[in-house]
């Protein structure tokens, strides 16, 4: 409301000193008419700093939109294998992750809750190693696992056990959860998996996405280890839209 306003009275003053022409062309307005009015908007933005936040974020998530609106069939188009949930739910989360971020861990439990509290709710995995190599090596070995219909499986080890993410432990897990330790060992260099997982940096890229985790919900974009009540009602929010 600030900021509309602050705009509004920008608007309204440069509109009050254009005069219109004996032949009905407007004129352009005095110099020292815009001036005056450039010095109230400002004083009224020095005023209420409280509006430059929220203008940032309105044009934030304009721009998050147009970007959603642009990739939305590639975001929600999953690797074969890396859903959970409801396969036809009426909503869908794409969590975007690394195996190697803990608070991806504090994540994991809440989207974990979500699907157990949601019968209508599908969530889509998008492996995102941005942390070290040791992730691209986990997510890597994640694909895998989805082409061996063990994905979740894999998954919910992953971040249900302790320790830091290293090939060692990522291969201990594959053996923990049944995995074929061969086919693993030879999808670590699988250029179809690692093309997989390059498509999944660009669409984050293009989503302005900064960090792990981050989530994408209907129309909306949220970073962080943001907890199970955000998300919870971001999910309730994309449902009323589309009840709409």
């Amino acid at each position: 409301m600030a900021a509309a306003l602050a705009i509004g009275l920008m608007g309204a003053g440069l509109g009050a000193g254009t005069a219109m022409a004996a032949g009905g062309q407007a004129a352009k307005p005095q110099r020292a008419d815009r001036a005056e009015i450039e010095a109230i908007v400002r004083e009224y933005i020095l005023s209420h700093p409280e509006i430059i936040p929220e203008a940032v974020a309105r044009l934030e998530q304009a721009e998050g939109r147009k970007a959603l609106a642009a990739n939305r069939t590639a975001l929600e188009t999953p690797f074969p294998g890396t859903v959970s949930g409801n396969p036809q739910g009426d909503v869908k989360l794409v969590v975007f992750f690394d195996y190697a971020c803990p608070y991806c861990r504090q994540g994991h439990a809440d989207v974990a809750r979500l699907l157990r509290e949601d019968p209508k709710l599908q969530v889509i995995y998008r492996d995102f190693p941005v942390l070290s190599p040791a992730s691209t090596e986990a997510a890597m070995a994640s694909l895998s696992a989805a082409t061996q219909g063990q994905y979740r499986k894999f998954h919910d080890a992953m971040f249900d056990s302790p320790g830091r993410v290293s090939l060692v432990r990522t291969m201990g897990i594959v053996k923990g959860v049944g995995l074929s330790e061969d086919k693993v060992t030879a999808d670590l260099k699988n250029a179809a998996l690692k093309a997989e997982l390059d498509r999944n940096l660009v669409l984050g890229r293009d989503l302005g996405l900064t960090g792990t985790p981050s989530y994408v919900v209907g129309d909306r974009i949220m970073s962080g280890a943001v907890g199970y009540e955000r998300l919870k009602e971001a999910v309730a929010a994309a449902r009323a839209e589309k009840g709409r």
